[in-house]
């Protein structure tokens, strides 16, 4: 086979590589690209003709690396690299003249608390940067940013996650939460009562959280039945306002849905919430991240919410 033209190459055919191999969908990686699945499909062709080998083959979950993508990936990951420090070199990063895509990982309330300040932040600068926010799967999440799959991340923890880099943006305390005038939940600090009442918990595996609320029950003879578990805090608080459940909140994110529900102090210790702001350190020379990660942090800090607990 001869000698393949440099010229068949180009950046945008690399990128849509990185985004199949990342997502093994087109549809997802058109969304990552913010592009329309044809042109995702158009530029896989291109690439499938230049490289000589199918790339990425169809199933019914969506496409599956060859072995010739593989063995391509991280020479392609090392090119994308090293072309973003290319343009980063001796260049103070100007968000006003960006048109970066940015990726942001957290929850629901996060996004509610972070995002309008910062698309409003942008609009003052005239800046064409976009943000993409998901909702964090917080298992998965470390890698995820090891990976470049998102570029910050906002992570829950009791102590700092291993293996990327973190600053604490605050700490919080737990409160319970229910729907107002639940004539149940008025005795607030009655541990019994607040066993005894339907629980709702967030994200699909056991948690850190959970764990604690368990092994403090545990310690008094007692033990909650979770009735449910969802994936945001909008959807338990919707599910707590019509029911007679009964939730954690951290104190922050409880004063958001004041006006739906009340909260009271646990009737049990628990530790501290904390949230932290996360990254991969190779994030630390890319100006771009720096920059999101400075306003996270400001914008993060800057907000304090009245008192969620009644009295």
């Amino acid at each position: 086979m001869g000698r393949s033209d440099i010229r068949s190459v180009d950046l945008a055919m690399l990128r849509t590589f990185d985004a199949l191999l990342r997502e093994r969908s087109v549809s997802r990686a058109a969304s990552r690209l913010f592009l329309s699945q044809p042109a995702v499909s158009a530029s896989l062709k291109r690439l499938r003709e230049t490289f000589g080998d199918p790339l990425f083959t169809r199933t019914a979950h969506g496409v599956v690396p060859t072995p010739r993508a593989l063995e391509l990936a991280p020479r392609v990951e090392a090119v994308l690299q090293d072309m973003q420090d290319l343009l980063d070199t001796d260049r103070e990063f100007d968000p006003a003249t960006s048109a970066r895509i940015l990726r942001i990982a957290g929850s629901d309330y996060s996004s509610r608390m972070l995002l309008p300040m910062l698309c409003t932040a942008l609009t003052a600068q005239g800046s064409r940067i976009r943000l993409a926010w998901e909702l964090a799967d917080y298992g998965q999440l470390p890698e995820r940013l090891r990976r470049g799959d998102v570029d910050l991340g906002l992570l829950p923890r009791i102590v700092p996650a291993s293996g990327v880099e973190s600053e604490l943006l605050y700490e919080d305390s737990y409160v319970a939460v229910a729907r107002k005038g639940h004539s149940k939940f008025g005795v607030g600090h009655d541990l019994e009562a607040f066993c005894a009442m339907p629980h709702v918990v967030l994200g699909q595996s056991r948690s850190n959280l959970d764990d604690a609320i368990d092994q403090a029950l545990a310690r008094q003879g007692l033990s909650r039945h979770v009735q449910a578990a969802v994936t945001t805090f909008s959807q338990m608080a919707d599910l707590l306002a019509s029911t007679d459940a009964v939730a954690v909140f951290p104190q922050r994110v409880a004063a958001r849905w004041g006006h739906l529900l009340d909260a009271v102090s646990l009737p049990f210790e628990l530790p501290a919430y904390r949230l932290y702001v996360c990254w991969d350190t190779r994030s630390n020379a890319d100006a771009a991240v720096r920059w999101l990660r400075e306003m996270v942090v400001g914008f993060g800090r800057a907000t304090t919410p009245r008192s969620a607990t009644s009295a």
